[in-house]
């Protein structure tokens, strides 16, 4: 019974992940306002009814994406951490960095904050997460151990990582993982010390 469940547990799946991707090919071909149940269901290879059988509508199937590679974001923040451990920016190399490893695994779904008619909330979503990932993961220590106003510098330092992210994506990213990823630890050693893993 259990393998049953397993394998049409595993089908869904596998059918909601094509609807998925044949959204984001479709976006990028015309625009979110202009794509149709009738594109996504051609795209994918499917027919109407399994689409509306996992989805209401198109509106639901974007709010999946985004809860899918948002929540699976926040998950790969700390996946080489352990909690309550402490990490020294010196130490880090490019295997600690999960977080880039993840933007770089799902790229083609990140290539969407370039356009204007994307996923509804795709441009606050993005740049929020990475906040909340910055604010409720991790304890920071900076340089020298200098007194500042904490919540400011995570604000400080989590757009500004959006910001290299952003401009990785609008170089469709043309620099390998390992160069920028050796690039944000450089910069992170400038200002920070030392982090602690606090958890999810």
């Amino acid at each position: 019974m259990n393998h049953v469940q397993d394998s049409t547990s595993k089908r869904r799946n596998r059918t909601k992940k094509h609807f998925r991707e044949a959204l984001i090919k479709l976006i990028k071909k015309k625009g979110y306002q202009a794509v149709t149940v009738k594109d996504i269901v051609e795209e994918a290879a499917y027919n109407r009814s399994t689409f509306y059988f996992h989805y209401q509508d198109k509106i639901d199937l974007a709010e999946d994406i985004l809860d899918q590679m948002f929540s699976g974001l926040e998950r790969s923040a700390g996946v080489n951490y352990t909690p309550g451990k402490k990490t020294y920016t010196k130490a880090l190399d490019v295997p600690s960095f999960s977080l880039i490893a993840y933007f770089y695994e799902h790229k083609d779904f990140f290539g969407l904050i370039q356009y204007d008619d994307t996923l509804p909330g795709m441009h606050t979503r993005f740049p929020s997460t990475i906040l909340s990932i910055y604010e409720k993961q991790f304890e920071f220590r900076t340089i020298n151990d200098m007194h500042v106003n904490m919540p400011y510098f995570k604000v400080y330092t989590a757009y500004g990582f959006y910001g290299l992210v952003r401009n990785l994506i609008a170089k469709d990213f043309q620099i390998s993982e390992e160069q920028f990823t050796k690039d944000v630890i450089e910069l992170s050693q400038t200002h920070i010390q030392s982090f602690k893993y606090i958890g999810e």
